[in-house]
């Protein structure tokens, strides 16, 4: 188990009424790094918790005053993302059950094994939403909407922080879905331009003839159908910034003109005669190899190394999987609110399975993933079932020959029944079996052919 560095140490609040315990409990947390916080009751706890919200509860079930069981239920309803471990007694072991059905991270029963209590308190910081770095003050405000624990995406944004100060044109590398375009409005907030217009255009979603227009402009008349003279983007960006989404995709003939506007700082509209100048910082973002471009010949080396003054480049989800659990329950906290739902977060186990999984999509995919089990979701935590579906993994159990037999047997029979309407004269004959070891069958399996009659539609058919 890995040390938590005291440099960056994880804030533990620890309550239990036993202060022997407490005391005990506070050195070896200490001792593993932790910073820790004590409380003798709930109502100490929940006074702390507001003063400075640690990153983890541990707690004891039987406190005096308010007990264990309403502090949890108090921090769900205030931090649905605090992760709280409970500590038992063997005759409260029912109500740490249903605890944990309600969305407590987990359990142990006293006396317990210190190791054990660490090895869990190890797991609910990995998926603990509450991690330094993504909580953002006054001075963070630049980067709002983004949200991270990993050291990849710190350094990344301290690089974005740096080069916003400047007017340098940045190349935003990532694979779709990664996040180019929220990198691109921190980077426009954290610079001198943030009261100025913020514009994005996607240079792959137009047709060339339209890019053009969309661009520079036209003047009235510059061709059919323009009745009226309209700016382009390079102009109503003026003092602010334009992000060139997937300039990879910009055709040929389009990208000496956008080399012409960087060099001059002006831009002409298409159909006139004089340039406009304009003051626009240029931002250009790809999933493309622009190296490749260039000796594939569809990339022009001037216009890249104009563009390519900073490059900065997103790391892929699989990348940086510490935040995904961070990402997962904030998408849920929007979410709930936009469906409506109570929804409070994600059960462990599906979480860890988040954690784990594939994201080709990326911060894209994992959103879709979420806001599916959100528009699912019946319980206040969304369950495994659900992500498993939206990530459409087929769930794998550890059955037993016996075990995995049977449950096909039975879905066997069911499906039969359906099929014949609960005639288990025809389903008998089906599976090519008598019909008094069909009926055994059916006794072993607890159904009756009764269930089944008018599954398939009022035949009219009687059972021979």
């Amino acid at each position: 188990m890995n040390l938590v560095p005291k440099a960056h140490a994880a804030h533990v609040l620890v309550i239990d009424d036993d202060l022997d315990l407490l005391r005990l409990l506070s050195m070896r947390l200490h001792a593993r790094g932790f910073r820790v916080s004590t409380a003798a009751s709930a109502e100490e706890g929940l006074a702390r918790i507001a003063v400075e919200p640690p990153q983890l509860v541990v707690s004891d079930i039987r406190l005096p005053g308010q007990d264990g069981l309403a502090l949890f239920d108090e921090i769900r309803s205030t931090r649905p993302t605090l992760p709280v471990i409970l500590l038992t007694a063997h005759g409260t072991i029912p109500d740490a059950v249903q605890a944990m059905s309600r969305g407590v991270f987990g359990y142990l029963t006293k006396p317990f094994d210190s190791k054990v209590l660490l090895e869990k308190i190890e797991q609910a910081l990995q998926l603990s939403p509450a991690a330094a770095g993504h909580e953002t003050g006054s001075g963070e405000a630049w980067r709002e909407g983004i949200v991270f624990r990993s050291s990849r995406m710190a350094e990344l944004l301290e690089e974005a922080r740096v080069v916003a100060a400047s007017d340098a044109s940045v190349l935003i590398r990532g694979e779709s879905g990664t996040g180019k375009e929220v990198l691109a409005r921190a980077i426009h907030r954290a610079s001198r331009r943030a009261r100025a217009p913020f514009v994005a255009i996607n240079c792959g979603a137009i047709p060339e003839q339209l890019l053009e227009s969309e661009l520079f402009g036209h003047v009235r008349g510059a061709f059919t159908g323009a009745a009226n003279a309209h700016p382009g983007l390079f102009q109503s960006a003026d003092g602010g910034t334009l992000l060139l989404d997937e300039i990879g995709d910009m055709p040929l003939a389009l990208q000496v003109k956008l080399l012409r506007v960087l060099q001059d700082r002006a831009v002409r509209p298409v159909g006139s005669t004089r340039a406009e100048p304009v003051d626009v910082r240029v931002l250009s973002a790809t999933h493309r190899d622009l190296e490749v471009a260039m000796i594939e010949g569809q990339f022009r080396e001037d216009l890249y190394y104009r563009l390519d003054v900073v490059t900065l480049t997103l790391p892929r989800l699989d990348e940086r999987r510490e935040d995904i659990p961070l990402l997962a329950t904030c998408f849920v906290q929007q979410l709930a609110s936009k469906y409506g739902k109570p929804i409070a977060g994600i059960a462990p186990e599906a979480l860890e399975t988040l954690a784990s999984a594939a994201w080709p999509g990326n911060v894209r995919q994992l959103y879709n993933v979420v806001e599916q089990s959100c528009a699912l979701a019946t319980t206040p935590l969304i369950p495994l079932t659900l992500i498993q579906r939206a990530l459409r993994v087929p769930t794998m159990e550890a059955l037993s020959y016996a075990e995995a037999k049977q449950r096909f047997e039975r879905n066997y029979l069911v499906q039969l029944l359906k099929l014949t309407d609960g005639n288990v004269a025809d389903a008998a004959r089906i599976a090519d079996r008598n019909r008094t070891e069909f009926y055994r069958l059916l006794q072993k399996h607890e159904l009756t052919p009764a269930m089944f009659r008018g599954a398939a539609g009022d035949s009219g058919v009687v059972e021979r």
